[in-house]
């Protein structure tokens, strides 16, 4: 059974919510701003407009979703969001930094502070355990040993890992996976937390399993959580919903506004 898919042109009975815009204009002390952003590839006749005066607020506590179908800019906007990817104009603000501002350096420097990522395959460090997965992302802060040893086995206690911290990747269930890159995510405590279609490769008991728990971590720890996906059944676990399609961010639902 395929993955129903969005189609982010359909209204709801009710219609469709506000443009991220309007809904932009209610959230004045997000801990995410992101205004009037477009990512342009090429120039002259040949140009490509991946993503197109995307504006959007998110509250610090708040786990949104970014929906839409394959190829609709939701993965340039968060690459954008998270300093992987330069904006071709407009700025994004996490706290009082304007991201789009910081030079390559300053930027790494941020992401690994900051911003915490999970991807679609996990993209865990196949030759290191469970454990040293975590610890290395502490080592790019430079974090105490001690420090991050304490943190690396709470978390891997949280998540229910602790009896799989010293098993590689490869010995690892996809669902044990995908915890650990959430552990992995939240290792340096970052104020913002990037979900890239955390449930593309796992069945649908599974994949739910994943996003409650994403949810109860960023919830129980007030961070800020934007999760990419294209599955409508995955936003029931989510406060609110952006709608994406063709680079526009159309309009700001509510998940109970939408079918499941």
């Amino acid at each position: 059974m395929n993955d129903p898919v969005v189609d982010a042109t359909s209204s709801t009975p009710d219609g469709p919510g506000p443009s991220p815009s309007q809904d932009a204009a209610g959230h004045p002390g997000a801990l995410l701003r992101v205004e009037n952003v477009s990512k342009v590839y090429g120039s002259g006749h040949t140009a490509v407009t991946a993503l197109d005066d995307a504006t959007m607020s998110v509250d610090q506590g708040e786990f949104v979703a970014l929906l839409g179908p394959s190829g609709s800019g939701k993965t340039t906007l968060i690459s954008i969001i998270g300093g992987l990817l330069s904006a071709s104009s407009g700025s994004v603000h996490i706290g009082n930094v304007d991201v789009t501002t910081l030079g390559g350096k300053e930027r790494t420097k941020f992401r690994a502070e900051r911003v915490g990522f999970v991807f679609q395959s996990a993209n865990l460090v196949p030759f290191l355990t469970a454990r040293e997965n975590l610890l290395y992302v502490a080592t790019l802060v430079k974090t105490p040993k001690k420090a991050a040893s304490q943190r690396a086995d709470q978390l891997l206690e949280e998540l229910g890992l602790a009896g799989r911290a010293k098993n590689l990747p490869e010995q690892l269930s996809g669902g044990e996976r995908q915890r650990v890159a959430i552990g992995r995510a939240l290792m340096n405590d970052p104020d913002l937390v990037l979900v890239d279609e955390p449930t593309a490769a796992l069945d649908t008991a599974l994949g739910r399993q994943v996003v409650q728990l994403l949810r109860r971590e960023i919830k129980d720890r007030g961070k800020t959580g934007i999760m990419v996906t294209h599955d409508l059944r995955m936003v029931e676990y989510t406060d609110r919903v952006f709608e994406i399609l063709d680079g526009h961010l159309t309009h700001v639902e509510s998940p109970s506004a939408l079918g499941h």
